[in-house]
């Protein structure tokens, strides 16, 4: 993890206590989406996976959150794009603010989802058992339709068309995703 200054470590310990806060220890699986940066496709699985779970009446048993391997977006928005793509499709991600992934969170996590290979090889050397390895899964490995190979792409040197092709894939993949956790759900395992 990058260090930063004072304000920058005080912003990002706020962002920690504010994790803890939110994060429902009674929920019966807890999911927390990693990107880069927590601006653009970490918050769209977090906001595509909470209204699944909420239509399926399972929104009280999920807790889904999200969050970077970088600290440069701490405390911000979702990038506007992101916002846009999502609000296209009648989400809703406004109240969205950046943070980075502390490796102590595995312990209150079943599932670390990330996008790509540089972040799933990120998160495994920050977990610091095998069991909290295992839970980093790259997204696209729920979509039985895309290789296990395939990264969702980070659209954020891109158009506004990407940010809609990307969504379209983490909505796939989310899909798929909620499909394989819900029986657990039901069930009260994780």
């Amino acid at each position: 993890m990058r260090s930063g200054s004072c304000e920058g470590e005080e912003l990002r310990e706020n962002e920690r206590v504010s994790f803890e806060r939110s994060f429902d220890q009674s929920a019966r699986f807890r999911v927390c989406f990693v990107c880069t940066g927590n601006i653009c496709r970490s918050p769209m699985a977090e906001t595509v996976l909470k209204r699944l779970a909420s239509r399926s009446g399972l929104g009280d048993r999920v807790t889904v959150t999200s969050a970077g391997t970088g600290d440069w977006h701490v405390g911000e928005p979702a990038d506007e794009r992101t916002l846009a793509a999502l609000d296209a499709r009648g989400y809703n991600a406004t109240g969205h603010r950046g943070r980075q992934f502390d490796p102590a969170w595995f312990d209150k996590l079943d599932l670390v989802v990330v996008f790509d290979r540089s972040q799933e090889r990120t998160l495994r050397a920050w977990a610091a058992t095998d069991q909290d390895r295992s839970k980093v899964q790259l997204l696209l490995s729920f979509d039985s339709d895309q290789s296990p190979l395939n990264d969702v792409p980070d659209p954020y040197y891109s158009d506004a068309a990407m940010f809609d092709q990307v969504l379209s894939m983490i909505e796939k993949a989310c899909a798929a995703l909620f499909r394989q956790i819900t029986p657990g759900i039901r069930q009260g395992t994780s």
